[in-house]
């Protein structure tokens, strides 16, 4: 298999992007569903940690596969239709907006971000910004719901695809087979 995108599928870059971003936003959600309906037990203190880190990960990923997909946009498989391209745009956007309204709050509520052990953006003292932080309050939790709606129709999209008569079968290009 090629590392190269081709007309028929997707390379072995591209492939690894996505199921590695797959993989983790199944953890994001789990350590979201953590938070919010599991507070203060086993399973919030193990998830709920690496949902900051593995949020930057997941943005820095984008960030590599949206530059591979430029430099292979001549050679992808074509979108099967204007809805298809659109939906794959607006989980491109989701993806890139949720984590950076999130680091936008931090930077705005003065606490230092340290994934990993790296300082990426050191406290400060004095009065939080506002106006960093309210759009992520507003926002950040919200959107990561719509991107799991989303993501779940976009699984069963392709699944339909899949299975309807007439309809081209999508998941070999990012499974690599077919």
């Amino acid at each position: 298999m090629s590392l190269n995108d081709s007309p028929t599928r997707y390379g072995s870059l591209t492939r690894l992007l996505h199921w590695s971003m797959a993989l983790l936003l199944v953890w994001q959600f789990l350590s979201a569903l953590s938070h919010y309906a599991f507070e203060d037990t086993a399973f919030e203190t193990f998830f709920w940690p690496t949902h900051k880190p593995l949020g930057l990960v997941l943005m820095v990923l984008l960030v590599i596969r949206l530059g591979w997909a430029l430099i292979n946009l001549a050679r992808r498989p074509p979108s099967l239709s204007l809805a298809a391209k659109w939906g794959h745009l607006s989980l491109y956007g989701l993806l890139f907006i949720i984590p950076a309204l999130a680091l936008l709050r931090q930077y705005g509520s003065g606490r230092a971000f340290n994934p990993f052990g790296i300082e990426l953006m050191a406290g400060f003292q004095g009065d939080k910004i506002t106006w960093m932080i309210e759009p992520a309050n507003l926002l950040h939790g919200v959107l990561g719901w719509v991107l799991l709606v989303m993501i779940i129709g976009h699984v069963g999209m392709a699944l339909l695809h899949r299975k309807q008569p007439g309809q081209l079968n999508v998941l070999p290009r990012m499974w690599g087979k077919g």
